[in-house]
């Protein structure tokens, strides 16, 4: 009997793992893969996200970038990161990271075993019933736990994809660059001196990676004939919706727990802040108090993220707010910081919101 089993050995199983042992828990993580273990994923950590790794003692090496860089054809509009910058990783180096992060602690990793079902006891596997206090369900945007437990939420009718690449070239810059295309993005992100990993995400129609890219001519000229050095990655549709986060001694974590949309790349920080939360909540006895959590953690990520999905299906109103960032970068900085969860929303002030909305008028 352990305290928690979890399913799922990505970085929301691994944290919450590594969290519960530092809290005193026992904990047990079964993945039917081996590591490392990749995932399409854009790659570029938020300073809040690499504050909260380090909490754990997690430092993975990557790339230091200092803002982001959007571009729309002829329009660039860049801010940097009040404080400190954000870390370009490779998944993979992010996840052996984590994994050796979870060994030094004391989790009791099992790779190779799938997981087949809930049981009074436990989870279901083709090794045998795996019993524990709580079960914690960190499988992934198609999560099979959210299932067996009857969580899942009604289908999104929004349907968006994401496919990464990585290409032997030195970064042209100290920033992650977002390119805006015909219902798609591009994310540029630093992860190597050497070397760029490019993740897109579009709507709707059937794509690869190199039709996509036709999209962003510049973006292409850019790349050159570098060396591609990974295989291509997708995953979707992004968007996934759960009806609640527990159900008796059964939680879900990260995108298990419900997903809008990678738009906004602070993914990886809102599933560190709510590996935290359940876990208190878990020492606690009282997994309301995790719901309650996860609903206050994503309330301005999924307001964010909205704000952003409603500009790329609105190209004209997109360029507006091109042009409104391009002409006031600190308050652009001010929005990343809040973002980045690095400044509080108030920080931006009456007055900023004032500013920022003549500059849309405007522009």
């Amino acid at each position: 009997m352990t305290d928690l089993l979890i399913v799922g050995a990505g970085p929301a199983g691994l944290a919450t793992a590594i969290r519960a042992r530092l809290a005193g828990l026992t904990a047990t993580v079964i993945d039917r893969a081996r590591p490392p273990i990749d995932k399409a994923c854009g790659e570029g950590l938020m300073p809040d996200a690499v504050a909260r790794l380090r909490e754990i003692g997690v430092e993975p090496r990557g790339f230091p970038f200092r803002g982001i860089r959007y571009l729309d054809g002829d329009l660039q509009a860049e801010g940097h990161f009040p404080g400190s910058g954000g870390l370009g990783v490779r998944r993979t180096e992010l996840h052996a990271a984590l994994v050796r992060r979870a060994q030094t602690a004391g989790v009791d990793l099992r790779w190779g075993v799938k997981a087949e079902g809930l049981e009074t006891e436990g989870v279901r596997t083709d090794r045998g019933t795996f019993a524990a206090r709580w079960i914690v369900g960190a499988d992934g945007l198609r999560s099979q736990v959210r299932r067996w437990a009857g969580l899942d939420g009604k289908p999104s009718p929004l349907r968006r994809f994401g496919v990464r690449r990585h290409f032997a070239v030195a970064p042209w810059s100290d920033c992650v660059e977002v390119y805006w295309g015909p219902e798609c993005e591009a994310y540029v992100t630093p992860v190597r001196h050497d070397e760029v990993g490019i993740a897109v995400l579009w709507s709707g129609r059937k794509a690869g990676f190199d039709s996509l890219l036709e999209s962003f001519p510049t973006l292409k000229e850019k790349i050159g004939n570098a060396p591609i050095v990974s295989r291509d990655r997708g995953t979707g549709p992004l968007q996934q919706q759960a009806s609640a986060v527990s159900k008796g001694r059964v939680a879900l974590v990260g995108d298990a727990a419900g997903y809008l949309d990678a738009i906004t790349g602070e993914g990886l920080a809102v599933t560190l802040h709510e590996s935290a939360a359940l876990v208190e909540a878990l020492v606690a006895g009282d997994l309301s108090r995790y719901a309650a959590a996860h609903r206050r953690i994503n309330r301005l990520p999924n307001f964010m993220t909205s704000m952003v999905l409603a500009l790329e299906r609105r190209p004209r109103l997109r360029r507006r707010a091109l042009r409104a960032l391009a002409a006031e970068p600190a308050l652009f900085a001010r929005l990343l910081g809040i973002h980045a969860r690095t400044l509080p929303p108030r920080d931006f002030g009456f007055e900023g919101a004032l500013r920022l909305a003549w500059r849309l008028v405007a522009a």
